[in-house]
């Protein structure tokens, strides 16, 4: 299944430059992509699970979570399901066509369902779609023992999709959930049908320094709302991330939840060939995540069962630059029709 890269031409970089200050932008990927903060907040305190510092804190963030979430369908259905690690909250959105499997998104670092608002319109025409809150991340899910390696990820997420109806996914990570995508396939790959891994981070590259050094301090609860916004603003391109909703509710996480999550391991060329189903992996041209040539030569290479797109003109907040092309594209993939 392995296919050439391809990168997306005509309408894609056109929206991309018509978006550049809009809405979209400010509710992207990038917003919650903290990745080497982890470890800084886990200074904090040395509880072992991930938790709120104050209930004002909490208090603030869920304000922020219930205004980001009004933006979104009704959901059909609300899981907190039991998992050996904690508690993880699950919303199901009915979608427009009966596809066999159904969609399952995993946000990235800190931004919790409510950062697929510009997407799951779309999204839903291809079928039922699961949104899951991480577990140890800002959101509605309750982390109650320590995760402490990349087995103890897979694990939780492997028992929540065995708790779910269904019997398989069509699995959708963003930036950090891409990795945990990957991770989960790599431990405990009985429920996927398919991968779709939107710029996704310590998969195909590695993180450049200047990003990792540029998100160190954005990571420090207690320095000013701007030095985070900052930060966000310059892996969505540039683009004002101030008040929106979304926005508003990753900030309150960063500032106010102690995560305590391993950092990400680097996934391997090796472990990546061992990927038997088919990957859809997308990267954005200008990502700073990562250098983007390179994240995409290494997938083409490594991925048995794999198709490889770059967006030009895409952020690492690709998902709210181009939520229409996104669908397009996952839709040929999960159906089997080609891209």
């Amino acid at each position: 299944m392995r296919e050439a890269i391809t990168k997306q031409r005509g309408a894609p970089a056109e929206s991309a430059v018509r978006r550049r200050g809009s809405r979209r932008l400010k509710i992207g990927a990038a917003l919650g992509v903290l990745v080497l903060g982890a470890g800084m907040f886990a200074l904090r305190s040395p509880s072992p699970v991930g938790h709120w510092e104050s209930a004002e804190g909490q208090d603030r963030f869920l304000a922020a979570y219930t205004s980001a979430f009004a933006d979104l369908p009704e959901p059909a259905e609300t899981f907190d399901l039991r998992t050996r690690y904690g508690t993880v909250r699950v919303y199901r959105f009915t979608g427009t066509r009966d596809e066999a499997e159904p969609l399952l998104l995993l946000p990235g670092r800190s931004s919790a369902t409510p950062v697929w608002a510009d997407n799951l319109p779309s999204l839903l025409e291809i079928g039922d779609v699961y949104a899951v809150d991480l577990l140890g991340e800002p959101g509605k899910s309750i982390q109650e023992r320590p995760i402490t390696t990349d087995a103890d990820q897979a694990a939780w997420l492997a028992e929540t999709l065995a708790a779910l109806p269904e019997e398989a996914f069509h699995i959708v990570g963003l930036s950090i959930g891409g990795w945990s995508a990957v991770n989960l396939a790599l431990h405990d790959p009985a429920r996927i049908a398919t991968l779709t891994l939107i710029d996704p981070v310590f998969v195909f590259a590695d993180m450049p320094l200047g990003t990792i050094l540029r998100s160190l301090p954005a990571s420090l609860s207690w320095l000013p709302k701007s030095w985070r916004d900052s930060f966000n603003s310059y892996t969505a391109g540039g683009a004002p991330v101030e008040d929106e909703p979304v926005a508003e509710m990753i900030e309150a996480g960063m500032q106010h939840y102690s995560l305590k999550l391993p950092g990400p391991s680097r996934i391997s060329e090796e472990r990546l060939r061992r990927l038997e189903m088919p990957v859809l992996a997308i990267i954005a041209e200008e990502s700073v995540m990562h250098d983007s040539e390179v994240a995409a030569q290494t997938a083409q290479s490594a991925l048995p069962a794999g198709v490889v797109r770059e967006y030009p003109h895409a952020s690492h907040a690709i998902n709210g630059e181009f939520p229409d092309q996104l669908a397009r594209d996952i839709a040929a993939f999960v159906d089997g029709t080609g891209l």
